[in-house]
């Protein structure tokens, strides 16, 4: 028999959000796009940021297909629809918006220029609260903020001296707050004891406010500070660079923008930046147009993740940075991509996920957590981080056993362990990669082969079981309610 810190290992859940960024073939369909125009969010497009990263996504796209492109910078949030208008009375059929604060006035513009495409920037398209769908010419490019801050806290938990780091964060929105909520549990995924210090300020373009930010966490005891929230973010870890404390950058490799290729003062301090490529998913989704629009993500969005190489971190260029350290986040890099590791956050509201047994007794699994509680595991369940996936029985999968059966299992320990590992497969694996991937045989934590099928209409079997409710996501995994108990085989 398994012993019981084996059992909890592969017990413990983890989520792994990944959307696979469409083939992008070049089709025989005309280009849909002549005319490229991008609005910035507040802040320029040398901001040395997302902005910067949007335009170079855009302008290679344009150099690359001969596209006609200009950029509008915005000055204030209330220039966002007039800077959108200016586009359209110019004539550009494609436009490109950038940051959560204009998702509104994108959205609005997308309704009522139906034959104009729009591509919105960390924007969630989807249907509105009432269920209508979002119009099919707009596009949203989400990212996993949420892994390139677990990554960026990682490292600043290997390299602190003190014990102490901090994150100089923009304004509260989705993006910067699963920045923040990532960098905490990289930082604590390293080291369960580390204290983490950080502030959101208001502004995306105030980089005296960062830097005095910085300045007060510097006292406070931290010795790494990442910034993100634009300028702001990089005023923080500018101040806190030539004061010699480590800094890590956001969006872009700030080495190189920030900090001037490592001419700037304190750039020997940079040891890394967690990265978005932003440049690459605009570039993408203008090429989709450029391909005719069969792969636009119209009405919905194509996510940029560890897996697709949508985030990452930047190398340390001048930084003493020891190899073991490279090694370590490589491997971390390896497990978001392959779904062994998981940050714990909600990758849409950037919120941390509910803890495994919140989920059960949500979900209304009683019996489940009858089973893991008397194997004694609940408050490991709600401790560890090993990534793995339940497909859970229903309550009334377990009522349709022959009488008694669940009763015997709850007498013995051995056929109890038996049956709960038998439900839980290492990895984490949501409906939308088994789907993509049409189904299979995953291995699970007894070591016996599930035959996972996808039907037609995207239904999912796991052996004999019909999979009724999926993607419930913890803290620590993703669960999937079945509506039959697997039966170990008998020996």
């Amino acid at each position: 028999m398994k012993t019981r810190r084996s059992i909890l290992i592969l017990l413990l859940v983890a989520l792994m959000v990944t959307s696979i960024v469409p083939a992008l073939q070049v089709g025989a369909q005309d280009s849909l796009v002549n005319k490229l125009c991008l609005v910035t969010d507040l802040g320029r497009v040398n901001d040395g940021t997302f902005n910067q990263f949007a335009h170079e996504g855009a302008k290679k796209a344009a150099d690359e297909f001969g596209l006609d492109y200009t950029f509008i910078e915005t000055q204030a949030q209330t220039d966002y629809a007039k800077n959108i208008q200016t586009c359209l009375d110019e004539g550009y059929d494609t436009i490109v918006t950038v940051g959560f604060l204009i998702a509104e006035a994108t959205s609005a513009a997308a309704v009522a220029n139906p034959k104009v495409h729009f591509i919105g920037v960390d924007q969630f398209v989807g249907p509105d609260a009432n269920g209508v769908a979002a119009p099919s010419n707009y596009a949203g490019l989400q990212f996993r903020e949420d892994q390139a801050g677990f990554l960026a806290g990682a490292l600043a938990a290997q390299m602190t001296k003190s014990g102490t780091i901090a994150g100089v964060y923009g304004i509260d929105i989705p993006p910067v707050h699963k920045y923040r909520v990532g960098f905490e549990q990289g930082a604590l995924y390293i080291n369960p004891k580390i204290k983490t210090l950080g502030t959101y300020i208001p502004s995306f373009t105030d980089p005296a406010a960062g830097g005095t930010a910085a300045e007060q966490f510097l006292g406070e005891g931290a010795d790494v500070i990442f910034g993100a929230g634009g300028p702001t973010g990089s005023g923080g870890i500018i101040e806190a660079a030539k004061k010699n404390a480590l800094v890590i950058g956001v969006d872009q490799d700030e080495y190189v923008s920030t900090f001037g290729n490592g001419s700037a003062e304190g750039a020997k301090n940079v040891i890394s930046s967690a990265m978005k490529r932003v440049d690459q998913a605009v570039y993408l989704a203008v090429k989709t147009l450029v391909d005719g629009g069969a792969d636009f993500a119209g009405g919905s969005n194509i996510i940029f993740s560890a897996a697709n190489d949508g985030v990452g971190f930047a190398p340390k260029h001048d930084a003493d940075v020891p190899d073991a350290v490279t090694a370590k986040m490589n491997d971390i890099l390896a497990g978001l991509k392959d779904g062994s590791i998981w940050t714990g956050v909600n990758p849409a509201s950037g919120e941390l996920l509910p803890l495994p047994s919140e989920a059960l007794a949500t979900a209304g699994l009683t019996k489940l957590a009858a089973i893991i509680d008397a194997l004694g595991m609940t408050s490991a369940l709600d401790t560890s981080n090993a990534a793995a996936t339940i497909f859970a029985p229903s309550d009334a999968a377990f009522d349709a056993l022959p009488a008694g059966t669940l009763d015997t299992w709850m007498k013995d320990t051995t056929a109890l362990t038996n049956v709960l590992l038998y439900h839980v497969v290492p990895g984490a694996h949501t409906s939308s990669d088994v789907v993509g991937m049409g189904g299979g045989d995953l291995t699970n934590a007894a070591g016996t082969t599930l035959s996972v099928k996808v039907a037609d209409d995207g239904s999912i079997t796991v052996n004999d079981a019909k999979v009724t409710t999926a993607d419930i996501l913890t803290r620590f995994g993703v669960i999937h309610v079945i509506d039959t108990v697997l039966m170990p085989p008998t020996k």
